[in-house]
């Protein structure tokens, strides 16, 4: 009789949560605030996130130049320097180490605790982690528009309306790239552990795509890694923010980013459910 009493004084409770439209509002700031005052303080985090692309686009590029000549392939309407090709793939690059770097205060947090008292809110849980996503979104997108200006005084200059059709596509490749690392985070217990998957994942992700080659050379060279390539996501982010960057649209990545978004944002609320992890601490215990 107690168990039937608080089940239904539980489930009146939940019922009696109804939140107005400026409370999740209130809500997505608080935490997008709370991750830009994280990222204030962390200035190593901005410095690194551009020192990593700007070395591969001064030294790396600089060195390959006149052996990895790229031709006439779309959107490029003539031939182009190796280091304009390469700047949609590290402007990816950028998106996936923060993606994953977001998700490591996921880990962190939870390591420590804090993540207990941010699931515990009355808020639905996935709509805490899609703020938690797009806060990640947020400072992605600005670290990629840093090392676009900075990569625009170096030389490499797209179109100017480019930058601001690049914006939607900065934003869904983000996205799922971020998806892509809450997920991972939700099956890592550990902060060391974590570490090393997201190693096992960035670099396989980066190097399988058209990043750094044009697709049809990859398949030239190894036809077994193009079809890899074209399993892996980050390769359509990487295209879709090549062709938005010269203000066009790629409507099979555009499609794929997509699909691949909802995939890892609705495993990773499953995982991150509550009822789910209570079912696999029975098992585990059984």
């Amino acid at each position: 009789m107690r168990r039937s009493e608080s089940a239904s004084i539980l489930h009146t409770s939940k019922e009696s949560h109804g939140f107005t439209m400026w409370q999740y509002v209130t809500c997505l700031l608080a935490i997008m605030g709370r991750e830009a005052l994280r990222y204030i303080h962390q200035r190593e985090r901005f410095i690194s996130s551009l020192v990593r692309p700007l070395l591969w686009l001064v030294v790396f590029a600089a060195g390959f130049r006149q052996t990895l000549g790229v031709s006439i392939i779309p959107p490029y309407k003539t031939y182009i320097l190796y280091e304009v090709y390469i700047l949609p793939g590290l402007s990816g690059m950028i998106l996936l180490f923060g993606g994953m770097q977001s998700s490591l205060s996921l880990v962190y947090d939870r390591e420590l605790g804090n993540m207990r008292i941010l699931l515990v809110s009355p808020f639905p849980r996935w709509f805490l982690l899609f703020s938690k996503l797009i806060a990640g979104v947020v400072i992605a997108t600005v670290q990629v528009y840093a090392f676009l200006i900075i990569a625009r005084f170096s030389g490499v200059r797209p179109p100017l309306a480019g930058y601001f059709a690049l914006l939607p596509a900065l934003c869904i490749s983000a996205l799922m790239l971020g998806a892509l690392g809450m997920l991972i985070s939700s099956l890592i217990r550990q902060l060391e552990n974590f570490a090393g998957v997201m190693n096992f994942v960035i670099f396989p992700a980066y190097f399988a795509s058209p990043a750094l080659y044009p697709l049809w050379r990859i398949k030239e060279t190894s036809p077994t890694l193009y079809h890899i390539c074209l399993l892996n996501p980050f390769t359509y982010a990487v295209e879709l923010i090549r062709f938005s960057l010269y203000c066009q649209i790629n409507w099979t990545a555009l499609a794929a980013v997509c699909g691949y978004t909802l995939v890892f944002l609705g495993g990773a609320i499953l995982s991150y459910d509550p009822a789910l992890g209570l079912t696999m601490r029975r098992q585990n215990f059984s």
